[in-house]
């Protein structure tokens, strides 16, 4: 590609993200890379999703570790089922349990309803625990429990039920101790996108696909400046960061190509243009 840009056409309705939703083989869950590391990963997620065993993804915070593991799930038997996401770090330590594994009725004052857990709501689905490192001791040996005996057991005396979930499991870093305990799991480990410079352009240009589509516009490309720039920057907030600027470089280009000032990866000019000079 030489120079790339986007063409306005009809705009399109973009669909509804929910985490629980069944995710099927979209395009957006493809393992995008060249680089060695990135074909031993797209191997490992395979090889993964081939089998029931649980999954640890280790990674850096924006390296895709949710977007393995939706690829795994969607690879799998059991893509036509739900694919539900619990952040550790993002419930309550008290209420994890409950988010988990669900509860009886009154158990908690405050939220005196019945719930039924992600274990159970994702049924012959997958389920994600994003940060398992930060989940209480208590909770991570009962889940441990749940996966060896195949069963889950709400909060409060609910009746207890068969566990049919495939169990993934995400850290930004590697345990001193296993999060899984001893159980059998398969392990996959994501580099930073600095380290993987052979991956930035294909990358860029599936997320370009991406953006145009959900933009409702049509991928023509990046130019050469762009592409410079993307291969000097640092990326430090990785593939997340990658995708978010070319999102917002989509919406920014309004036709003609994508360039390093769309990219807000320009380095400093020495004349600054006038706002008219900028909009044209």
């Amino acid at each position: 590609m030489s120079e790339i840009g986007v063409q306005r056409e009809g705009s399109i309705a973009g669909e509804a993200r929910s985490s629980d939703r069944p995710t099927g083989r979209r395009r957006s869950d493809r393992i995008v890379g060249v680089g060695q590391k990135s074909r031993l990963v797209n191997d490992q997620a395979m090889a993964a999703a081939r089998v029931d065993l649980p999954l640890l993804v280790i990674g850096p915070a924006g390296s895709g570790k949710e977007h393995i593991s939706r690829a795994v799930h969607a690879w799998s038997n059991r893509a036509a089922n739900p694919f539900v996401v619990v952040s550790c770090g993002a419930v309550n330590a008290t209420l994890i349990g409950r988010e988990l594994f669900g509860c009886a009725a009154g158990v908690y004052p405050l939220l005196q309803e019945a719930h039924v857990g992600a274990l159970q709501r994702a049924d012959s689905g997958t389920v994600l625990i994003d940060d398992i490192d930060k989940l209480p001791e208590g909770v991570r040996a009962d889940l441990i429990t749940s996966i060896k005996q195949g069963t889950i057991r709400p909060e409060g005396g609910a009746p207890t039920v068969a566990l049919r979930t495939r169990i993934i499991a995400s850290t930004l870093e590697k345990p001193e101790r296993p999060p899984l305990g001893d159980l059998p799991h398969h392990t996959i480990e994501l580099s930073p996108l600095s380290e993987r410079k052979e991956d930035i352009l294909p990358l860029a240009a599936h997320w370009l696909r991406l953006a145009a589509d959900e933009i409702g516009v049509k991928a023509v490309g990046f130019t050469s400046d762009a592409r410079d720039a993307l291969l000097t920057e640092e990326w430090q907030g990785n593939v997340r960061e990658l995708a978010e600027r070319i999102r917002q470089a989509v919406q920014l280009a309004v036709g003609g190509s994508i360039s390093a000032e769309a990219l807000l990866l320009a380095g400093e000019v020495e004349n600054v243009p006038s706002f008219k000079e900028a909009k044209r």
